[in-house]
């Protein structure tokens, strides 16, 4: 992480979970963390527990990523304050309980707007900012194992699946054009499997599920942060282009399938 000690990061989605988690290892390894979310106070509590305690330091700003104005002005504040966002990390998501079939044309928008078109205006914004600079830049999509292998998703979750697919699609085609305009610009697609954080937590809520993981194997967040980091660590003749991440089953003390964490 030599390399990247003093550049800056945008995290979105980082007040809480594996946002927040990223966000403290990033500034552990001396990154300006720009880190934002819809809950500023959030933000603000998460800075306060990190600045002063490490080689980096954390700058909590309010952004909406369904609001395309709220991501600009992000980049735009970052650019002026540091010069431009050297490490994007697309990490805010969001799924719904509700089935497809039953569900609301509101929940398909919501779930399509964060996990997709955010992702890609950032991606946009991040690139332009590298190429402006003539800098280094890594672009590190928070993906899902759900993106992969939509049939182990043995739960209703709206058009979550279909928005991680398309995650899967917009790496390798960002990836393709960063090529072409001969950048110096990784980009790479994290798939996790079932992760504990409350926005799983909230899901099997809603569905009257057991929310205590027992016997169920389950990444914590910290686990993504840590492969968010060994992804910036290797060499600048590596990109990792894919990386999943799924629990040990052999841990499990019960079947997990009923959850469809699973690929099968």
């Amino acid at each position: 992480m030599y390399r990247w000690a003093g550049k800056v990061a945008l995290v979105t989605g980082a007040s809480v979970g594996i946002g927040a988690q990223i966000t403290t290892e990033l500034a552990k390894n001396g990154m300006k963390v720009v880190a934002v979310a819809r809950r500023l106070e959030k933000l603000k509590e998460l800075a306060a527990n990190i600045n002063g305690k490490f080689k980096g330091e954390v700058h909590p700003l309010q952004c909406d990523v369904q609001k395309e104005k709220d991501i600009l002005e992000v980049f735009k504040w970052t650019e002026e304050k540091f010069g431009g966002v050297d490490v994007l990390i697309n990490n805010a998501g969001v799924v719904s309980a509700e089935s497809i079939i039953e569900g609301s044309t509101e929940t398909y928008r919501k779930i399509l707007d964060v996990n997709v078109l955010a992702m890609a205006i950032g991606s946009r914004e991040l690139v332009q900012s590298v190429k402006k600079r003539k800098a280094s830049g890594h672009i590190i999509n928070i993906n899902s194992i759900a993106g992969h292998f939509a049939e182990s998703i043995r739960m209703p979750v709206s058009v979550y699946c279909a928005s991680k697919y398309a995650v899967t699609g917009m790496t390798l085609s960002l990836r393709n054009e960063i090529v072409a305009a001969k950048l110096d610009i990784k980009i790479t697609s994290i798939s996790p499997g079932m992760v504990k954080t409350a926005m799983v937590t909230d899901v099997f809520n809603q569905m009257g599920m057991d929310t205590t993981f027992e016997g169920i194997p389950v990444l914590e967040d910290t686990d993504i942060a840590e492969a968010v980091i060994y992804t910036l660590s290797v060499p600048k003749r590596v990109q990792i282009c894919e990386m999943v991440v799924m629990p040990h089953e052999a841990l499990a003390t019960k079947d997990p399938r009923p959850y469809g964490t699973n690929p099968q």
